[in-house]
Protein backbone atom coordinates (compact mmCIF):
# COMPACT_ATOMS: atom_id res chain seq x y z
CA UNK A 1 0.00 0.00 0.00
CA UNK A 2 1.22 3.24 -0.60
CA UNK A 3 2.39 5.74 1.82
CA UNK A 4 0.46 9.01 3.32
CA UNK A 5 2.95 11.89 2.01
CA UNK A 6 2.08 15.23 0.44
CA UNK A 7 3.61 14.19 -2.73
CA UNK A 8 0.16 11.40 -3.16
CA UNK A 9 -2.62 13.72 -1.56
CA UNK A 10 -5.15 12.72 -3.65
CA UNK A 11 -6.16 16.43 -4.37
CA UNK A 12 -2.94 16.99 -6.49
CA UNK A 13 -3.17 13.88 -8.82
CA UNK A 14 -5.42 14.21 -12.03
CA UNK A 15 -8.58 12.58 -11.56
CA UNK A 16 -9.70 10.20 -14.44
CA UNK A 17 -13.37 8.73 -14.64
CA UNK A 18 -13.81 5.68 -16.60
CA UNK A 19 -16.52 5.63 -19.27
CA UNK A 20 -18.15 1.94 -19.66
CA UNK A 21 -21.33 -0.09 -20.58
CA UNK A 22 -22.43 -2.52 -23.37
CA UNK A 23 -22.48 -1.83 -27.04
CA UNK A 24 -25.44 0.33 -27.69
CA UNK A 25 -25.78 1.88 -24.35
CA UNK A 26 -25.17 5.51 -25.06
CA UNK A 27 -21.57 5.58 -23.73
CA UNK A 28 -21.11 7.87 -26.68
CA UNK A 29 -24.12 10.30 -26.06
CA UNK A 30 -22.76 11.05 -22.76
CA UNK A 31 -19.16 11.71 -23.51
CA UNK A 32 -20.58 14.56 -26.38
CA UNK A 33 -22.60 15.75 -23.43
CA UNK A 34 -19.41 16.48 -21.38
CA UNK A 35 -17.39 17.29 -24.37
CA UNK A 36 -20.40 20.01 -25.16
CA UNK A 37 -21.97 21.10 -22.23
CA UNK A 38 -20.74 24.27 -20.81
CA UNK A 39 -18.88 23.56 -17.77
CA UNK A 40 -16.23 25.36 -18.24
CA UNK A 41 -13.58 22.41 -17.54
CA UNK A 42 -11.17 20.91 -20.20
CA UNK A 43 -11.04 17.26 -20.71
CA UNK A 44 -8.38 14.90 -22.39
CA UNK A 45 -10.13 11.80 -23.64
CA UNK A 46 -8.60 8.32 -24.57
CA UNK A 47 -11.12 6.27 -26.61
CA UNK A 48 -11.27 3.10 -28.40
CA UNK A 49 -10.89 3.22 -32.28
CA UNK A 50 -14.03 0.94 -32.86
CA UNK A 51 -16.30 2.80 -35.39
CA UNK A 52 -19.06 2.44 -33.44
CA UNK A 53 -18.35 4.29 -30.46
CA UNK A 54 -16.04 6.61 -32.55
CA UNK A 55 -16.28 10.43 -31.70
CA UNK A 56 -16.84 12.85 -33.93
CA UNK A 57 -13.63 14.92 -34.59
CA UNK A 58 -15.56 18.30 -35.83
CA UNK A 59 -16.97 17.82 -32.10
CA UNK A 60 -14.09 17.20 -30.16
CA UNK A 61 -12.09 19.94 -31.98
CA UNK A 62 -14.91 22.42 -31.53
CA UNK A 63 -15.11 21.22 -27.76
CA UNK A 64 -11.21 22.20 -27.61
CA UNK A 65 -10.73 18.96 -26.19
CA UNK A 66 -7.71 16.24 -26.90
CA UNK A 67 -8.77 12.74 -28.04
CA UNK A 68 -5.99 9.65 -27.84
CA UNK A 69 -6.86 6.47 -29.37
CA UNK A 70 -6.06 3.24 -28.65
CA UNK A 71 -3.82 1.32 -30.89
CA UNK A 72 -6.17 -1.79 -30.61
CA UNK A 73 -9.94 -2.20 -30.03
CA UNK A 74 -9.87 -3.05 -26.98
CA UNK A 75 -8.64 -1.51 -23.35
CA UNK A 76 -7.49 -4.90 -21.76
CA UNK A 77 -4.35 -6.42 -20.88
CA UNK A 78 -2.75 -6.95 -23.30
CA UNK A 79 -2.89 -3.01 -24.26
CA UNK A 80 -2.33 -1.80 -20.66
CA UNK A 81 1.01 -0.54 -21.93
CA UNK A 82 -0.73 1.76 -24.44
CA UNK A 83 -2.79 3.44 -21.88
CA UNK A 84 0.07 4.07 -19.40
CA UNK A 85 2.14 5.67 -22.80
CA UNK A 86 -0.70 7.54 -23.30
CA UNK A 87 -1.10 8.31 -19.52
CA UNK A 88 2.67 9.31 -19.15
CA UNK A 89 2.36 11.57 -21.86
CA UNK A 90 -0.57 13.24 -20.60
CA UNK A 91 1.08 13.89 -16.89
CA UNK A 92 3.87 15.61 -18.77
CA UNK A 93 1.51 18.21 -20.18
CA UNK A 94 -0.57 18.16 -16.69
CA UNK A 95 -2.09 22.25 -16.51
CA UNK A 96 -3.50 21.79 -20.00
CA UNK A 97 -6.64 19.94 -18.74
CA UNK A 98 -8.78 19.83 -15.90
CA UNK A 99 -9.16 15.83 -15.79
CA UNK A 100 -8.96 12.74 -18.18
CA UNK A 101 -11.73 10.07 -19.43
CA UNK A 102 -11.23 6.68 -20.62
CA UNK A 103 -14.12 5.49 -22.52
CA UNK A 104 -13.41 1.55 -23.13
CA UNK A 105 -15.28 -0.74 -25.88
CA UNK A 106 -18.53 -2.05 -24.85
CA UNK A 107 -16.95 -5.57 -24.80
CA UNK A 108 -14.62 -4.77 -21.90
CA UNK A 109 -14.30 -5.39 -18.56
CA UNK A 110 -13.10 -2.14 -16.70
CA UNK A 111 -10.91 -4.14 -14.18
CA UNK A 112 -7.75 -4.16 -16.16
CA UNK A 113 -7.91 -0.06 -16.88
CA UNK A 114 -8.88 0.34 -13.18
CA UNK A 115 -5.57 -1.68 -12.64
CA UNK A 116 -3.34 0.53 -14.39
CA UNK A 117 -3.76 3.43 -12.08
CA UNK A 118 -2.19 1.04 -9.92
CA UNK A 119 0.54 -1.05 -11.23
CA UNK A 120 2.19 1.71 -12.86
CA UNK A 121 3.84 3.75 -9.93
CA UNK A 122 3.89 7.03 -11.75
CA UNK A 123 0.49 6.72 -13.58
CA UNK A 124 -0.62 6.18 -9.96
CA UNK A 125 1.44 8.53 -8.56
CA UNK A 126 0.52 11.33 -10.75
CA UNK A 127 -3.69 10.74 -11.82
CA UNK A 128 -6.60 9.06 -9.45
CA UNK A 129 -9.65 6.77 -10.63
CA UNK A 130 -12.08 9.20 -9.85
CA UNK A 131 -15.06 6.95 -11.00
CA UNK A 132 -16.22 4.08 -12.62
CA UNK A 133 -19.22 5.19 -14.39
CA UNK A 134 -21.57 2.78 -16.16
CA UNK A 135 -24.28 3.53 -19.09
CA UNK A 136 -27.06 0.15 -18.92
CA UNK A 137 -29.58 0.18 -21.90
CA UNK A 138 -32.63 0.17 -19.97
CA UNK A 139 -34.52 -2.21 -22.67
CA UNK A 140 -32.00 -4.40 -23.48
CA UNK A 141 -29.95 -5.00 -20.46
CA UNK A 142 -31.68 -8.01 -18.81
CA UNK A 143 -30.49 -9.59 -21.99
CA UNK A 144 -27.27 -8.81 -22.39
CA UNK A 145 -27.01 -10.17 -18.35
CA UNK A 146 -27.87 -13.38 -19.47
CA UNK A 147 -25.92 -14.11 -22.78
CA UNK A 148 -22.81 -11.29 -22.07
CA UNK A 149 -20.47 -11.64 -18.94
CA UNK A 150 -18.86 -8.58 -19.61
CA UNK A 151 -22.59 -6.41 -18.95
CA UNK A 152 -22.37 -8.45 -15.90
CA UNK A 153 -18.83 -7.12 -14.85
CA UNK A 154 -19.68 -3.41 -16.10
CA UNK A 155 -22.12 -3.56 -13.42
CA UNK A 156 -20.53 -5.17 -10.64
CA UNK A 157 -17.66 -2.62 -11.31
CA UNK A 158 -19.72 0.56 -11.62
CA UNK A 159 -19.37 3.58 -8.28
CA UNK A 160 -21.66 5.20 -10.51
CA UNK A 161 -24.79 3.97 -13.53
CA UNK A 162 -26.76 5.69 -15.64
CA UNK A 163 -30.07 3.66 -16.45
CA UNK A 164 -30.25 5.11 -19.90
CA UNK A 165 -32.83 4.55 -22.38
CA UNK A 166 -35.59 4.67 -19.29
CA UNK A 167 -38.31 6.12 -22.00
CA UNK A 168 -38.00 3.39 -24.12
CA UNK A 169 -39.59 0.64 -21.23
CA UNK A 170 -42.60 0.61 -18.88
CA UNK A 171 -42.19 1.83 -14.85
CA UNK A 172 -43.15 -1.57 -14.12
CA UNK A 173 -40.01 -3.00 -16.38
CA UNK A 174 -38.05 -0.36 -15.10
CA UNK A 175 -37.79 -1.12 -11.33
CA UNK A 176 -37.42 -5.12 -12.11
CA UNK A 177 -34.28 -4.08 -14.39
CA UNK A 178 -32.87 -1.25 -11.57
CA UNK A 179 -33.94 -4.32 -9.44
CA UNK A 180 -31.51 -6.42 -11.09
CA UNK A 181 -28.98 -3.79 -11.16
CA UNK A 182 -29.06 -3.02 -7.52
CA UNK A 183 -29.01 -7.02 -6.89
CA UNK A 184 -25.43 -7.23 -8.73
CA UNK A 185 -24.42 -3.88 -7.00
CA UNK A 186 -26.39 -2.29 -4.29
CA UNK A 187 -23.54 0.22 -3.80
CA UNK A 188 -23.45 1.91 -6.87
CA UNK A 189 -25.63 5.60 -7.41
CA UNK A 190 -27.88 4.55 -10.08
CA UNK A 191 -29.50 7.44 -11.81
CA UNK A 192 -32.60 6.75 -14.49
CA UNK A 193 -32.18 8.95 -17.64
CA UNK A 194 -33.03 9.47 -20.91
CA UNK A 195 -30.52 10.12 -23.58
CA UNK A 196 -27.79 10.26 -20.91
CA UNK A 197 -29.29 13.36 -20.05
CA UNK A 198 -27.80 14.17 -16.26
CA UNK A 199 -25.87 16.92 -14.52
CA UNK A 200 -22.46 16.22 -14.78
CA UNK A 201 -22.12 16.65 -11.93
CA UNK A 202 -23.62 13.66 -10.57
CA UNK A 203 -20.80 11.72 -13.28
CA UNK A 204 -18.07 13.34 -12.80
CA UNK A 205 -15.79 14.78 -9.84
CA UNK A 206 -17.36 12.10 -7.93
CA UNK A 207 -14.18 11.04 -5.59
CA UNK A 208 -16.03 7.86 -5.38
CA UNK A 209 -13.03 6.33 -4.21
CA UNK A 210 -13.41 8.54 -1.44
CA UNK A 211 -15.04 6.27 1.01
CA UNK A 212 -16.60 8.85 2.83
CA UNK A 213 -19.28 9.22 -0.04
CA UNK A 214 -20.69 5.68 0.82
CA UNK A 215 -23.23 7.12 2.96
CA UNK A 216 -24.23 9.38 -0.10
CA UNK A 217 -24.54 6.45 -1.88
CA UNK A 218 -25.68 4.59 0.58
CA UNK A 219 -27.50 6.45 3.05
CA UNK A 220 -29.01 3.30 5.20
CA UNK A 221 -25.46 1.57 4.75
CA UNK A 222 -24.77 1.32 8.75
CA UNK A 223 -28.22 0.77 10.06
CA UNK A 224 -28.35 -2.42 11.34
CA UNK A 225 -30.89 -5.01 9.82
CA UNK A 226 -29.91 -3.58 6.59
CA UNK A 227 -29.95 -6.89 3.95
CA UNK A 228 -29.35 -6.58 0.17
CA UNK A 229 -30.76 -9.27 -2.07
CA UNK A 230 -27.98 -10.45 -4.28
CA UNK A 231 -27.53 -11.75 -7.76
CA UNK A 232 -27.01 -15.54 -7.78
CA UNK A 233 -23.64 -15.50 -9.59
CA UNK A 234 -22.19 -12.06 -7.96
CA UNK A 235 -22.04 -10.99 -4.37
CA UNK A 236 -21.47 -7.99 -2.28
CA UNK A 237 -20.43 -8.27 1.39
CA UNK A 238 -20.13 -5.38 3.84
CA UNK A 239 -18.81 -4.98 7.50
CA UNK A 240 -18.49 -2.69 10.12
CA UNK A 241 -16.86 -2.43 13.31
CA UNK A 242 -18.17 0.45 15.71
CA UNK A 243 -14.52 1.40 16.60
CA UNK A 244 -11.10 1.36 15.16
CA UNK A 245 -9.30 -1.58 13.91
CA UNK A 246 -5.49 -2.46 14.62
CA UNK A 247 -3.36 -1.89 11.78
CA UNK A 248 -0.92 -4.48 12.32
CA UNK A 249 -3.74 -7.03 11.90
CA UNK A 250 -5.93 -5.14 9.31
CA UNK A 251 -2.63 -4.83 7.02
CA UNK A 252 -1.80 -8.54 6.56
CA UNK A 253 -5.70 -9.19 6.72
CA UNK A 254 -6.67 -6.92 3.60
CA UNK A 255 -3.35 -8.12 2.08
CA UNK A 256 -3.83 -11.85 1.94
CA UNK A 257 -7.28 -11.46 1.47
CA UNK A 258 -7.09 -10.00 -1.77
CA UNK A 259 -3.99 -12.26 -2.93
CA UNK A 260 -6.02 -15.70 -2.46
CA UNK A 261 -8.83 -14.59 -3.57
CA UNK A 262 -8.17 -11.67 -5.97
CA UNK A 263 -9.21 -13.51 -9.13
CA UNK A 264 -12.83 -13.39 -7.69
CA UNK A 265 -12.56 -9.82 -6.29
CA UNK A 266 -13.62 -7.51 -8.95
CA UNK A 267 -13.96 -4.56 -6.35
CA UNK A 268 -13.28 -3.88 -2.54
CA UNK A 269 -13.02 -0.75 -0.58
CA UNK A 270 -13.63 0.46 2.94
CA UNK A 271 -12.96 3.44 5.17
CA UNK A 272 -11.17 2.31 8.48
CA UNK A 273 -10.37 4.10 11.87
CA UNK A 274 -7.06 3.43 13.32
CA UNK A 275 -6.16 3.94 17.11
CA UNK A 276 -4.28 7.38 17.73
CA UNK A 277 -4.89 8.72 14.14
CA UNK A 278 -6.72 11.56 13.43
CA UNK A 279 -7.33 10.69 9.68
CA UNK A 280 -9.25 7.84 8.12
CA UNK A 281 -7.61 5.11 6.22
CA UNK A 282 -9.33 5.15 3.04
CA UNK A 283 -8.48 1.95 0.61
CA UNK A 284 -9.74 0.03 -2.32
CA UNK A 285 -8.58 -2.48 -4.49
CA UNK A 286 -9.23 -3.83 -7.68
CA UNK A 287 -8.42 -8.04 -7.71
CA UNK A 288 -5.06 -8.64 -6.53
CA UNK A 289 -3.99 -4.82 -6.68
CA UNK A 290 -4.32 -2.56 -3.65
CA UNK A 291 -3.97 0.61 -2.45
CA UNK A 292 -4.47 2.60 0.47
CA UNK A 293 -4.02 6.17 2.42
CA UNK A 294 -5.31 8.57 5.26
CA UNK A 295 -6.94 11.28 4.04
CA UNK A 296 -9.87 13.29 5.68
CA UNK A 297 -10.00 14.34 9.31
CA UNK A 298 -12.78 12.08 11.80
CA UNK A 299 -14.61 14.84 12.53
CA UNK A 300 -14.87 15.83 16.17
CA UNK A 301 -18.38 14.21 17.22
CA UNK A 302 -17.93 11.66 14.06
CA UNK A 303 -18.30 8.35 15.21
CA UNK A 304 -14.98 6.29 14.34
CA UNK A 305 -17.14 3.90 12.51
CA UNK A 306 -14.38 0.88 10.24
CA UNK A 307 -16.66 -0.51 7.37
CA UNK A 308 -15.70 -2.59 4.17
CA UNK A 309 -16.71 -3.83 1.09
CA UNK A 310 -16.37 -6.37 -1.18
CA UNK A 311 -17.95 -7.57 -4.94
CA UNK A 312 -17.13 -10.65 -6.63
CA UNK A 313 -17.77 -14.20 -7.26
CA UNK A 314 -17.95 -16.97 -4.88
CA UNK A 315 -17.09 -15.30 -1.91
CA UNK A 316 -17.52 -16.24 1.81
CA UNK A 317 -19.43 -13.78 3.63
CA UNK A 318 -19.02 -15.50 6.67
CA UNK A 319 -15.46 -15.62 6.63
CA UNK A 320 -14.73 -12.55 5.29
CA UNK A 321 -17.03 -10.62 8.66
CA UNK A 322 -15.18 -12.56 10.64
CA UNK A 323 -11.82 -11.78 9.59
CA UNK A 324 -12.50 -8.00 9.44
CA UNK A 325 -13.89 -8.32 13.13
CA UNK A 326 -10.86 -10.14 14.48
CA UNK A 327 -8.85 -7.10 13.23
CA UNK A 328 -11.17 -5.35 16.25
CA UNK A 329 -8.54 -3.11 18.73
Amino acid sequence: MSDASPLAAASQKIPVTVLTGYLGAGKTTLLNRILTEPHGKRYAVIVNEFGEIGIDNDLVVGADEEVFEMNNGCVCCTVRGDLIRIMDGLVKRRGKFDAIIVETTGLADPAPVAQTFFVDQDVGDAARLDAVVTVADAKWLTDRLADAPEAKNQIAFADVILLNKSDLVSGEDLDRVEGRIRAINPYAKVHRTERCAIPLDQVLDRNAFDLSRILDVEPDFLEEGHHHHHDAQMQSVSAKIDGPVDPEKFMPWISNLTQVQGPDILRCKGIVAFPDEPKRFVFQGVHMILDGDVQGEWGADEPRVSRVVFIGRNLDPAAIRQGFYDCKV
